[in-house]
């Protein structure tokens, strides 16, 4: 009977020890960030922009310590007026992708439970604050839409240019792009995800490639109530980038599917908004998280040798 308790004491411990999650690796300097974006240049320099007026900059060489530089648009950007509703209101959930010298920004601009949003473009050679190219409108919705032009993710397949997009009423939608312009190439839109349950909230969607099949991460729930933000990061896959996502028991992403990855744990509060990077040391995924005072910047790496990321 000794060894039976014994034994059952070892399994808990196990059980117990994979259940656990890994906090967010080490970062200081200002991480005060919502809706982080990372890009890489080829100096091995980061670059990390987040959600706020004008989109704010962060740059790190080692991807720990982090200084905030400035400003994408540090004179405002007026033509994002008409969907913030202000004067220099906050644009939301940018997208960094840097490739042949050049850094891609999508972003997007709108204003809480509103349809009335608009997906951006921006270019520059350096990332510098006052750098940047305005590429315009590449997207929007009204009201008369069935899902919201934001939260913006650029995947780049075989040449082939796509974006990924939308946040609540019917989900997360892929558009095809003009590689030339960065810009929808036709008005269709295709299906990836929808959720039905806590009034259809997902959103921040990120197709990420790993082994020849590609993964959709979204954030599902509540954000921006601090400490009372719900916000978790679920993940299916396909072997198409159009779908269709299946999560790990075999649900489609398009009926409410989705494997969790990181939820609320410990002082951990909300995990989302997230983007992903392959960097020297494997794939890396990085969120925002809520404490008491503020939104701050997570990162971690991901191990797939399951088939499934898994926080590591």
């Amino acid at each position: 009977m000794a060894t039976r308790f014994l034994l059952l004491g070892v399994l808990s411990l196990v059980i117990t020890a994979c259940q656990a999650v890994v906090g967010p690796g080490r970062v200081t300097g200002d991480t005060a960030v919502h809706d982080p974006t990372m890009c890489k240049d080829n100096s091995g320099k980061y670059w990390v922009f987040s959600t706020g007026p004008g989109l704010e900059i962060r740059t790190s060489t080692d991807r720990i310590a982090f200084t905030k530089v400035g400003l994408v648009w540090p004179n405002g950007a007026s033509w994002t007026d008409q969907f913030t509703g202000q004067s220099n209101g906050s644009l939301w959930a940018p997208d960094c992708t840097y490739m042949n010298g050049q850094f891609y920004l999508y972003y997007a601009a709108s204003s809480f439970g509103s349809q009335t949003s608009g997906i951006f473009l921006a270019r520059s050679s350096t990332g510098l604050p006052g750098s940047w190219i305005n590429d315009g409108l590449v997207t929007s919705t009204t009201p008369s839409n069935n899902y919201n032009a934001i939260d913006p993710n650029l995947i780049i397949e075989n040449g082939s240019w796509f974006l990924s997009l939308g946040s609540f009423w019917t989900g997360i939608k892929l558009m095809n792009l003009n590689s030339g312009t960065g810009k929808p190439s036709s008005s269709a839109v295709t299906a990836l995800a929808q959720r039905t349950a806590n009034g259809g909230a997902i959103e921040a969607s990120v197709v990420y490639k790993h082994n020849n099949l590609f993964y959709l991460f979204t954030s599902w729930d509540n954000c921006c109530r601090g400490t009372s933000s719900t916000y978790n990061i679920r993940v299916g896959r396909s072997s198409s980038v159009s779908g269709p996502y299946v999560d790990q028991a075999g649900v489609a992403l398009t009926s409410g599917g989705g494997t969790l990855v990181l939820a609320s744990h410990d002082s951990i509060i909300g995990p989302g908004g997230q983007d992903l990077l392959d960097d020297t040391d494997g794939p890396i995924l990085v969120y925002h998280y809520y404490t008491a005072t503020g939104s701050f910047l997570g990162i971690n790496r991901l191990d797939f040798t399951s088939g499934w990321p898994v926080v590591v």
